[in-house]
């Protein structure tokens, strides 16, 4: 047994050796990571639209609820709902018989009283001419005179009633206050209507139409400091549609609305092939200017991080840096830059994840205006 203790023993320490030689000699080079493949883009220098975008809704440009002004049964109806309808277009017709009567008896009691006051007046001249001869007393012209003055007050009163039971006849026809889009018709033919009662249709006017949207408060001065030189113009976007609707600024609230922390815009469009519609949500996007020169990358080329937005920028050696970046706003699919990014920097728009500063990169596409 002791024979094998010592060849263990030997075995041991010779491995100890060993191991020693090697921890002694030279370190191995350390294998450098293959290039990583990302997608590039260039930076780049041109104008663009200072611009603010925001969701917004249809609103008609006016709205009136058509009402009777009389009451009566309604005859006919001119129109169906749903219809584009033109001022002055008929659109209710109330039974007017009693309203026709009711002229046709104020007028037979104007013509009525204007015959005695018409006899009064001559009666009230002749006892002028005898009291200047004293041939009556003074208290007889008085009278007459006093029963002619008030007769032509009857008169008075009787025009008064024509002229109110002629308005009331031609309220039996109910027209068209706008042009505009009629709604749902809440009364038919055959029913009795009332004075001032319930609406019978509502008219939309969306030739032109308003949209209203709202804008941080932020962006406020900026807007009307623009505003100052002129109309700004308005988009409004359809979503799912590429193809804008066009208008101006047409309004802006006279107070910014303390709970939210924005302020009320409405831009006005002529909508002349009616699609926009009141109600309806548009993307809207109002132009203030022209910023000169701005500095664009592609959106996907700024990252976020706990120290602010940077971009990974390709050196010609092919190596990146990372650059912290300053974002003034976005515009289309470009993020514009006030300052990390000089024109013409190529800046990776994919890969980022396995990237850290000082990484090879190679192109996965060649990039634009290179081979």
């Amino acid at each position: 047994m002791r024979p094998l203790k010592h060849i263990f023993l030997l075995v041991l320490v010779g491995a100890f050796f060993i191991a020693l030689a090697s921890c002694s000699g030279k370190p191995k080079k350390r294998i450098a990571a293959p290039p990583v493949p990302v997608l590039v883009g260039k930076a780049v220098r041109q104008d663009i639209p200072i611009q603010i975008e925001a969701i917004g809704t249809g609103e008609a440009d006016s709205t009136v609820g058509i009402k009777s002004l009389v009451v009566g049964q309604l005859i006919k109806v001119y129109f169906r709902e749903g219809d584009f309808v033109r001022k002055g277009q008929m659109l209710f017709k109330i039974d007017p018989r009693p309203y026709q009567a009711a002229l046709m008896q104020s007028e037979a009691n104007l013509k009525r009283d204007m015959a005695i006051a018409q006899n009064a007046d001559e009666e009230a001249k002749r006892y002028a001419f005898l009291v200047k001869k004293d041939y009556v007393a003074r208290e007889q012209y008085d009278q007459f005179t006093a029963n002619a003055a008030a007769q032509n007050a009857v008169v008075q009163a009787d025009r008064a009633m024509v002229e109110n039971n002629r308005l009331q006849l031609e309220y039996t026809s109910i027209k068209a206050p706008i042009d505009g889009k009629t709604g749902s018709l809440m009364v038919h033919g055959g029913n009795v209507v009332k004075a001032n009662d319930v609406d019978m249709v509502v008219i939309d006017r969306i030739n032109p139409i308003k949209v209203s949207f709202s804008i941080p408060e932020q962006q406020f001065e900026e807007v009307k400091k623009y505003a100052r030189g002129g109309t700004l113009p308005v988009e409004a976007l359809i979503p799912g549609d590429d193809k804008p609707e066009h208008g101006a600024l047409d309004f802006m609230n006279n107070e910014i609305d303390n709970a939210t922390g924005t302020i009320r815009l409405k831009g006005i469009f002529q909508n002349r092939t009616n699609r926009l519609w009141p109600g309806q949500f548009v993307n809207v996007v109002l132009t203030l200017g022209t910023q000169k020169d701005a500095v664009l990358v592609p959106a996907e080329a700024v990252q976020a991080s706990q120290n602010g937005q940077f971009a990974f920028v390709v050196k010609p050696d092919m190596t990146v840096e990372s650059r912290p970046v300053t974002v003034l706003r976005n515009f289309k699919q470009y993020a514009v830059i006030a300052n990390g990014i000089a024109p013409g920097d190529t800046v990776v728009t994919d890969g980022q994840l396995g990237l850290v500063p000082g990484a090879k990169v190679f192109f996965k596409q060649p990039l634009a205006g290179t081979k």
